[in-house]
């Protein structure tokens, strides 16, 4: 008579409080293998015989599952767009700081006579960009071999950048090679000067941008 006035109880009132049935938080730890299988043993055979105990337990795995399932979305999602970033940098590289270390000038139809006024024979400039730590000069047609000075100069004639280089022939074209630091200069229009010792500077218009 006692046990079915208990079991009565335990209907009517489904919550954490039914006598002889573990509270919530035993049921959520047995959901999380958070309590060891040799206590958890004598609950899991009194779910088999206690509904509302088995119904609560099973709402505790379901919630668990969700949240494996969220997780594992969220993963898969994170994964997803990873490949594709990497796909989309495989096929559009980036520009390293290299790509512009180095810049090649033509002058080879830019001859200026010596002593001459780049001014009065008006010309389209040279484009430097300030990432330039190299000059690769093609000198104009008629240019010797030899050491040479270079330099970067203001409207004035005032030397704002200046090296040492030695010119050779490279194809039937002479060639000069000068380790020149653009990174400091300001952008804007300037000259470049190349002479051999005791000649005057040829000066060739650029643009530093």
């Amino acid at each position: 008579m006692l046990d079915l006035l208990n079991r009565g109880l335990s209907q009517d009132f489904p919550n954490p409080q039914r006598v002889g049935c573990p509270d919530s938080a035993v049921l959520r730890d047995i959901a999380l293998h958070k309590m060891p299988l040799a206590e958890a043993d004598r609950w899991l055979h009194h779910f088999s015989a206690c509904s509302p105990c088995f119904q609560e337990f099973t709402q505790f795995r379901e919630r668990v599952a969700n949240r494996h399932g969220r997780a594992q979305l969220w993963f898969g999602a994170a994964a997803v767009l990873l490949f594709a970033v990497a796909g989309w940098l495989w096929v559009h590289p980036q520009p390293t700081t290299r790509a512009t270390a180095a810049v090649v000038l033509d002058l080879r139809a830019r001859s200026v006579a010596r002593g001459q006024n780049p001014s009065e024979t008006p010309q389209i400039p040279l484009e430097i960009p300030r990432g330039a730590q190299r000059v690769v000069m093609d000198l104009p047609i008629g240019s010797k071999e030899g050491s040479y000075d270079v330099a970067l100069m203001g409207h004035t004639g005032t030397e704002i950048l200046n090296t040492a280089a030695t010119a050779r022939l490279e194809n039937h074209v002479v060639v000069l090679r000068a380790d020149v630091d653009f990174k400091n200069v300001r952008p804007g229009l300037y000259f470049l000067g190349l002479r051999q010792p005791g000649l005057e500077w040829e000066r060739f218009p650029v643009r530093v941008f």
